[in-house]
């Protein structure tokens, strides 16, 4: 069927997508400002982003939130990326790869917390399997509000394990719509597989790898469950101190804050991967 017979057809298949949408997701993002900039009575004033950002957790929260990002994004790509390759490389038992990769996507954020708490926690698997084997006598205490740096490490792999196969798909996607073409000349021309995949697949992956990392930014930004179920209040993130805003200290101004400053950041990332990673196949560098 022509593009001018189908009419209306097109858009009115988006109205029920774009209601939901509206509903659900736009409506509540701006009464969430609307809140962020009132006080407890209603009127308008920026005293609830004073209270945030003078409030004692909020730098850590941010500092924390930050490092995350930093740490885990990078780990996340490298997998990902590898996980791809070794998928569209359509070895023996490639497919069976593809699922046991894609377990994980299966596990929700707190589920992967609960998961890694049972490895790292005084009586789980870590310490029982390094008592069995000798190494320690006794249990070792990983996750103690006094060290820190093993709170953030269990959560990095916690949320590496968890979220790898996110970015994995998007780039097993953008690897299979490649043309060969380009592979075979690359092969024809003596190119080394670390220069087929740093000068043939990388530049024409651009797009893909542009939204698996805007994608995966958002979602670190949010990160909660995974650092509630393995530091408690060990550590913070803004999305835990916006939950503890509205749901401990029962001040939902000061919580809509917290979202407004995530949705803030995840903008500016978002523009930010636009411009470093611009979705360009014009040509292969």
């Amino acid at each position: 069927m022509k593009a001018h017979k189908l009419g209306w057809a097109p858009y009115l298949l988006l109205v029920p997508s774009l209601a939901f949408l509206a509903i659900f997701f736009a409506a509540p993002m701006v009464q969430a400002f609307g809140l962020a900039f009132q006080n407890s009575d209603g009127a308008w004033s920026t005293a609830s982003i004073r209270t945030m950002v003078e409030d004692s957790e909020f730098w850590e929260a941010l500092r924390m939130t930050l490092l995350l990002i930093v740490l885990v994004i990078p780990i996340q790509f490298t997998l990902a990326m590898t996980m791809a390759l070794v998928v569209n490389a359509k070895l023996k038992g490639s497919g069976l790869w593809l699922y046991i990769f894609a377990i994980p996507l299966g596990v929700s954020e707190l589920s992967a917390g609960i998961i890694w708490f049972a490895i790292f926690t005084e009586r789980g698997w870590l310490n029982s399997f390094l008592e069995g084997l000798g190494i320690v006598d006794r249990p070792i205490i990983f996750l103690n509000y006094q060290q820190p740096l093993w709170i953030l490490f269990a959560i990095v792999l916690a949320e590496a394990w968890r979220a790898t196969s996110i970015i994995m798909i998007i780039l097993v996607a953008g690897l299979q719509s490649i043309p060969k073409d380009y592979l075979e000349a690359a092969d024809v021309l003596g190119a080394t597989g670390w220069q087929k995949v740093w000068q043939v697949i990388l530049p024409l992956l651009r797009p893909s790898i542009q939204v698996a990392l805007i994608l995966r930014t958002i979602l670190a930004f949010q990160v909660f469950a995974t650092v509630i179920a393995l530091a408690g209040r060990g550590l913070t993130t803004l999305s835990a101190e916006s939950y503890r805003w509205y749901g401990d200290l029962r001040d939902a101004n000061v919580a809509a804050a917290y979202a407004a400053l995530i949705l803030l950041l995840s903008v500016i990332s978002t523009l930010l991967f636009l411009w470093l990673v611009p979705a360009n196949q014009d040509r292969v560098a």
